[in-house]
């Protein structure tokens, strides 16, 4: 492939946690431990490959309707990841940013979210984006109500000045957005950034998601003819 056939920007919408668990007869959390497992072999294997960011969808605004028990166990591992899952991205020279709300999490998880991309900020290898009590619409919303705090006037709001008051405005637009079981609908995710991305659906369960299906998912890209409005 060529250095243009390689997308820069991957968005993944890891969907089938559960669904994984619940066919093998394991706790949902299982699913979800499995399925960030997964994440760091796919993130390892698309930097490899040549991909600078990997933008995941791991937990939704939405995702707060699921019960209690199952969202107190993901804001335990969310708090896990942060604290003690950070140290092994770091030393892979990975960065690691989390968009989202900050609304909803306790203070000793935002801390260690400011920690963790604290630690993590210098690190070029890839930069992995958690998309973590996210939504697009509410991302959107933010960027506006900045928009009015900072005062500008209706002539110098422009698409580059919403852009810059996103969550992490680093990270550039989306190339290539996969989604895995089954699903066929972006479901809120990271919308300004996938205005021009293309999208692959998967069948396979996020946890059963291999190696060998991103080096499948970049062909694809490559073979594809990107069109942006023209």
């Amino acid at each position: 492939m060529s250095d243009s056939s390689i997308p820069a920007h991957i968005g993944i919408i890891l969907d089938g946690n559960r669904r994984w668990a619940r066919k093998r007869m394991l706790p949902s959390m299982q699913g979800h431990k499995k399925g960030y497992e997964n994440l760091k072999t796919i993130a390892d294997a698309a930097f490899d490959r040549g991909v600078k960011y990997l933008t995941a969808y791991v937990f939704s605004t939405e995702n707060w309707k699921r019960s209690e028990e199952e969202v107190s166990g993901l804001m335990n591992f969310a708090l896990h990841v942060a604290r003690n899952e950070i140290d092994e991205m770091h030393k892979k020279g990975i960065r690691v940013l989390f968009l989202g709300s900050r609304e909803k999490l306790s203070e000793e998880l935002l801390q260690a979210i400011m920690d963790a991309e604290q630690k993590t900020k210098d690190n070029s290898r890839g930069t992995v984006g958690l998309c973590f009590n996210y939504g697009g619409h509410l991302e959107i919303v933010d960027a506006v109500k900045q928009i009015v705090s900072d005062g500008l006037s209706e002539d110098e709001v422009t698409e580059e000045e919403l852009q810059k008051r996103l969550y992490h405005p680093e990270l550039p637009q989306i190339d290539l957005v996969i989604r895995t079981s089954g699903e066929s609908r972006l479901s809120n995710f990271m919308l300004w950034r996938v205005a021009y991305s293309e999208l692959l659906f998967v069948d396979k369960h996020w946890p059963a998601f291999k190696v060998a299906d991103l080096e499948a998912a970049l062909a694809e890209f490559a073979s594809r003819q990107r069109r942006f409005g023209t």
